[in-house]
């Protein structure tokens, strides 16, 4: 198939937060010497911020120093942290524990709340203002490669593919984005970045990575409940990891309230749990029936609902971060600091540390135009070393670890390990084992009960998933692709009662039934969220990018 091509320095896949951030500072970078640089973003959502989701409380050291003047320049971050509690929920009450028993980086003082999405707009809007260029709506289908197996750039994907893969009037085949290097920052389970993986063995040194499933709404409440830079987080109820609760889950929540009488809100459950009756989206519902939860929210409005993944395992868990023509950034590598429940700063600290790689190893000393496709960025792993985002990193790389063996264990050591031993342990621990290979047989399983939706408090699923704007061109090839069709049916549902279709956030899997009582499988791809905990869940299911511009088109707010 001819494709046009097009030329550049850098490119960059994904316009979240450590993409932009990556951007922003290689121009910075090229201006200070004086260079001539090109770089472009691709993201495959709708708009930048289309696909953003996450609490967010930011910690604003990263873009402290990527754009020191970013409060007098109107970055969408207007409301300080004023009141931080940590609550401890059991199923008849709730916990606030005073503020010397939380760990140092739960403390939120000098954070902001806010909209992520509307913080990585306006990231877009200072980066096109340096010239960089930002393609939304087109997605990254997969990596350029050259006769030496580096990296060149990516290719985009192809529009007007029917359902059954013939071209259709309005074809247009994707264009190949040629880059000296190739910057990804896909988000967690980059489907690119998975190839990448393999090709390269980027896995084979680092421990078993480890994702969680958050859900997440907005509301609009009464103004006598709204607290303007209040956050809250909770662990306990409604999962928890001790035996004998039906979840037997590790998981917690957010509350976060900014802006104009606007409140955000999610729980997170992370994808290791074992029983196959859990359902994350349900979990979620049923936390918000809490009264520490619900007061809040009683006489008030959800406007909008969303899901994504995270990659939870740590330091431990970084795949190798380089390799010829290329890097990982953000949540494609893992960089989220779990016990802070933050990534953002971490996020954009990895992606300007490998912009300054990248322009110190390819192009400081390149002439114009001539510097070398597909180099290997040996700087970026020692710079990644010898960071604040690296000691941070390290002193709680062991945390996720010790929650799976033990919960109350877990807690405990995120306290030790913050305030006294710093990470100094001579201990890495292992993960106990890959998500997809933890939830037991269904008979093995004690049922959970969740509440019926009220459609005030609780809502059912596709209720909520009406207020995500999801959307994708109907006559395309389904992007979920199960390796072995007939392998859902005899194992998911066979084995497990169909944990695809509990674990999923927009009701894409179903198993209906026929008159002679045999179980399918039918794939609502149209559905899909993006957040591809079916990928991570199941080994059988591959997420794959549908056609850019599809998927969810999350309000500013969110």
């Amino acid at each position: 198939m001819e494709r046009d091509e097009m030329e550049y320095d850098v490119v960059i896949v994904g316009a979240g937060p450590s993409g932009l951030a990556a951007a922003i500072r290689l121009k910075q970078l090229a201006s200070e010497a004086g260079k001539e640089l090109s770089v472009v973003v691709v993201e495959k959502g709708s708009m930048v911020g289309a696909h953003i989701l996450s609490g967010a409380c930011v910690e604003p050291r990263a873009l402290d120093e990527l754009l020191p003047n970013w409060r007098e320049e109107g970055a969408p971050l207007n409301t300080p942290v004023t009141e931080d509690h940590f609550v401890h929920l059991t199923a008849t009450g709730a916990r606030h524990l005073p503020s010397w028993l939380i760990p140092p980086s739960l403390h939120n003082d000098g954070n902001y709340v806010g909209s992520l999405g509307a913080l990585c707009a306006w990231l877009g809007e200072k980066a096109e203002e340096m010239e960089v260029e930002i393609f939304p709506g087109f997605a990254a289908a997969d990596a350029v490669f050259d006769d030496e197996g580096r990296v060149v750039g990516i290719v985009t994907d192809d529009k007007g593919i029917s359902k059954s893969g013939e071209r259709k009037d309005e074809f247009q085949p994707g264009m190949i984005l040629k880059g000296k290097q190739t910057i990804f920052a896909e988000g967690c389970r980059g489907s690119v970045t998975k190839k990448l993986w393999s090709k390269y063995d980027l896995r084979a040194e680092c421990d078993t990575p480890t994702y969680a499933l958050g859900i997440k709404e907005v509301w609009e409440v009464k103004p006598e409940v709204h607290k303007p830079g209040l956050v809250m987080h909770t662990i306990g109820w409604p999962v928890d990891a001790g035996e004998g609760h039906p979840s037997n889950a590790y998981g917690g929540s957010w509350m976060y309230h900014f802006g104009d009488g606007t409140v955000s809100i999610g729980f997170v459950t992370a994808l290791d749990f074992e029983n196959s009756y859990t359902r994350p989206y349900w979990e979620m519902q049923k936390w918000k029936t809490h009264p520490e939860i619900a007061k809040y929210l009683e006489g008030g409005k959800c406007v909008m609902y969303g899901a994504r993944t995270l990659s939870e395992g740590g330091l431990l868990s970084l795949p190798k971060l380089a390799f010829p023509g290329g890097v990982l950034v953000g949540d494609t590598a893992g960089f989220l600091n779990l016990p802070k429940i933050k990534g953002t700063h971490t996020a954009m600290k990895s992606g300007m540390l490998a912009a300054e790689s990248v322009f110190a190893d390819v192009f400081a000393e390149a002439d114009e135009g001539e510097a070398e496709y597909g180099k290997q960025v040996d700087s970026y792993e020692a710079r990644f070393k010898d960071s604040w985002m690296y000691k941070e990193l390290h002193k709680v790389r062991n945390v996720r670890q010790v929650f799976e063996r033990n919960f109350k264990l877990g807690t405990l050591y995120t306290g030790a390990t913050e305030m006294v031993t710093k990470g100094i342990e001579p201990i890495n621990l292992k993960h106990l084992h890959e998500d997809h290979t933890a939830q037991k047989p269904i008979a093995e399983c004690k049922e959970i009960q969740y509440p019926k939706p009220d459609g005030v408090l609780t809502f059912d699923l596709l209720t909520n998933h009406s207020r995500s704007q999801t959307a994708h061109e109907g006559d395309q090839p389904a992007h979920l692709k199960p390796q072995v069709w007939e392998k859902c049916v005899e194992e998911d549902f066979g084995v497990h009662g169909g944990v695809l279709n509990k674990i999923c956030p927009a009701g894409v899997y179903e198993y209906p039934e026929d008159a002679e009582g045999k179980r399918d499988l039918v794939i609502n791809a149209q559905n899909c969220v993006h957040c591809k905990a079916c990928d991570i869940k199941n080994s059988n299911i591959t997420w794959t990018v549908p056609e850019g511009g599809g998927g969810p088109n999350y309000d500013a707010r969110m």
